[in-house]
């Protein structure tokens, strides 16, 4: 098995004005196809192969192999999490009723994940993930790393 590239879940002209046709082409098609196509071929032969890119991030240790596999989940994520029309894009049912009660409303989630994401230093992530305890956190994470490889989260 090799790592696929994920299929969007929109066209990629769906999430104009907010994220640009040319800024999906750019990052899905030829960043992601990148991070997808250097996984392979750094897996290939190893043991490694045939695993699933979130086993592959829990167990790399740091370099390439890391680097890629995370990159590839960190990007897979990021793109696949959005709908058209964007207008539509707010949290319902669970999702929504859990950052009510960890953060009190929508507004102040967006205001903290927001300060998480312009307050990281350099390339990386930030993240809305749940914690061991079942909490709502947002972590920032470095480069292609996640709460999954940097045990954040179970």
């Amino acid at each position: 098995m090799t790592i696929q590239m994920p299929q969007l879940p929109y066209a990629p002209n769906a999430l104009e004005p907010i994220i640009s046709e040319q800024t999906i082409n750019f990052h899905y098609g030829k960043h992601l196809q990148n991070y997808v196509n250097t996984l392979n071929n750094l897996i290939k032969g190893t043991e490694l192969e045939g695993k699933s890119v979130e086993e592959i991030v829990k167990i790399a240790p740091e370099g390439p192999v890391f680097n890629n596999a995370g990159q590839v989940l960190n990007h897979t994520l990021y793109f696949t999490q959005f709908k058209s029309p964007v207008s539509e894009n707010v949290p319902q049912g669970k999702i929504a009723e859990a950052i009510n009660a960890f953060f009190g409303d929508f507004e102040t989630f967006k205001k903290e994940f927001t300060q998480a994401a312009v307050s990281l230093f350099g390339s990386g992530w930030a993240w809305l993930s749940q914690d061991q305890n079942g909490k709502l956190v947002i972590t920032k994470e470095a480069n292609g790393s996640n709460p999954l490889h940097s045990g954040s989260i179970l």
